[in-house]
């Protein structure tokens, strides 16, 4: 049974939360911490705030909050900062993007003004479409790095934070399959002396915060730390990494219609599947080869969740259609529409039509807040690598080579709340039942 290093301690010292990408969700995320620090909301859609663990049996009733259960950072704690590739500061960028209303705004615009972007490394051939004009003047990936390294060291600076997390939240990179010159750390590290092309801006920000000694996670499609090289470097720098492409609307209700198809033995003919958004997001996947990254991470998740080799009769000829449509009328206000074509019993066809009309940036900025802490909380204890019980914030979870990662969000809730139970010294929760009637079954 994995167990924690060390027994950890609450700490009062400040975090500091670093974005790459100054965005809808990242100032959304910022927003609602500042808003929580005032008791001005509800950290609702947030398993670290609100969220709860059972402990022992049933019959104990011995359920706490997940905030009382382990030593996570306290919201009062939390520093901002952000890179990005345009200039505007958080207020304006929250203005931009027209998710909170102007009185939200209002009450944290003298925090929020204050966020303003370091320049953000840019490749025009990653973003196409959105016209940069704040970004680092270098002209070698090496430069990069080490630009980026004094910006964390920066940052902990201005911040007064004695600890740093960074989260990617920029926009979505045009998709390129991991090449060989990635696919290992010797490798990578000839291709960043020789500023080699198929290095990416996000791939940049890991390896910086890496080599810093800072926990990452990527909530975007683009290739970081799902890559071999840098899960390496993580382990050699003894740095806890999470990722990719955050679970949050549409794809989350995949992974709990999927496995209760399957858990009923229900086959699947077809998934379609197709999105509306409007924000700079959209405007950035409308590019194909932008939104090819995210098809790879969206359309991933059904095959390991229904397991088609085991159950060819039901799942081994599923058509799955992913599209993303850029209409800017929508704002960030994404609507998803799923026709699912399902059949039972005999063969008969049925349908499922799903319709969630759901604010992006508002699903996705309490993800941003609990991958934070709890790659905190990692770091705090000492673990290293890849967090695979962190799998339930992501559309694409790691997994250690040779594993097929779960994409069941209830298995990946089962993981998540065990581990928290290990590091709280408690048991984990199997839900097996039987010993609650040992006097009247022959259990063996």
């Amino acid at each position: 049974m994995m167990e924690p290093k060390k027994q950890l301690q609450p700490t009062r010292e400040r975090l500091a939360v670093l974005t790459p990408g100054l965005g809808a969700v990242s100032t959304t995320f910022m927003a609602g911490v500042e808003l929580l620090k005032k008791g001005a909301s509800q950290p609702i859609g947030s398993v670290t705030q609100m969220g709860t663990v059972r402990l022992g049996k049933r019959t104990e009733e011995r359920t706490v909050l997940i905030k009382d259960l382990v030593p996570l950072a306290d919201l009062t704690h939390l520093a901002f900062g952000a890179w990005d590739i345009r200039g505007e500061d958080a207020v304006q960028v929250m203005r931009r993007s027209g998710v909170l209303t102007e009185v939200d705004i209002e009450k944290v615009r003298a925090e929020l003004s204050q966020v303003k972007p370091k320049p953000g490394i840019h490749n025009p051939e990653m973003v196409r479409r959105i016209e940069a004009n704040h970004t680092k003047k270098t002209a070698h990936h090496r430069e990069s790095i080490e630009a980026l390294r004094q910006d964390i060291r920066d940052f902990k600076k201005e911040l007064k934070a004695e600890r740093a997390v960074m989260v990617v939240c920029m926009s979505v990179e045009t998709y390129r399959p991991p090449s060989e010159s990635l696919s290992s750390l010797a490798s990578l590290e000839k291709a960043l002396d020789s500023n080699h092309e198929d290095i990416n801006p996000t791939l940049l920000y890991a390896y910086a915060a890496l080599q810093e000694g800072i926990p990452f996670a990527n909530a975007t499609p683009n290739n970081s730390v799902n890559l071999e090289s840098l899960q390496e470097l993580a382990r050699e720098r003894g740095v806890p990494i999470a990722g990719r492409d955050l679970k949050s609307g549409q794809t989350m209700m995949k992974t709990v219609i999927a496995p209760a198809l399957k858990a009923r033995l229900l086959g699947l003919s077809g998934w379609f599947s197709t999105n509306i958004l409007g924000n700079r997001d959209g405007e950035v996947l409308d590019d194909p080869a932008a939104f090819k990254a995210k098809e790879v991470t969206k359309a991933g998740v059904l095959q390991s969740i229904l397991q088609p080799e085991i159950y060819p009769e039901l799942y081994s000829d599923v058509h799955h259609k992913v599209s993303i449509h850029y209409y800017p009328p929508r704002g960030d206000a994404k609507e998803g529409w799923d026709n699912i074509d399902i059949f039972g019993w005999l063969g008969y066809p049925m349908q499922i039509k799903l319709n969630f009309l759901c604010r992006d940036s508002i699903l996705a900025a309490p993800l941003v807040l609990d991958i934070a802490l709890f790659l905190d909380l990692a770091q705090r204890l000492g673990w290293k690598g890849i967090q695979e019980w962190m799998s339930f914030f992501f559309k694409t979870p790691m997994a250690k080579k040779g594993l097929v990662a779960e994409n069941d969000l209830f298995i990946q809730q089962t993981k998540l709340k065990n581990t928290l139970r290990v590091i709280a010294g408690e048991l984990p929760i199997t839900h097996l039942g039987l010993d609650y009637y040992g006097d009247d079954l022959p259990i063996p």
